[in-house]
């Protein structure tokens, strides 16, 4: 599952410029095993655990996660929030 979780991750968040992590994009919140929600945080792929950091006002948190007990992943923005796009119909 690995490569489907990487993708996923990938997906919700945008490299930033001159590290190996990613951000997770604007408006799209993140959860992992159906735990907590992940608004603000940054993003490190490694190859067998994924590392995500938010900057409390007091500490940075370092969460890590091994890919292999990973069972599921949410992306969560105001899209998915309201649904598919409305599809228009022919002109």
């Amino acid at each position: 599952m690995k490569p489907t979780w990487v993708k996923i991750f990938e997906y919700a968040s945008s490299p930033l410029h001159g590290t190996m992590s990613r951000k997770l994009r604007k408006g799209v919140h993140l959860q992992i095993n159906e735990g907590k929600v992940y608004s603000q945080a940054v993003l490190f792929l490694g190859e067998k655990f994924v590392r995500l950091t938010e900057n409390n006002v007091d500490a940075a948190v370092n969460t890590y996660y091994d890919f292999e007990r990973i069972d599921s992943v949410r992306t969560i923005s105001k899209e998915s929030l309201q649904g598919p796009p409305k599809v228009k119909e022919g002109r």
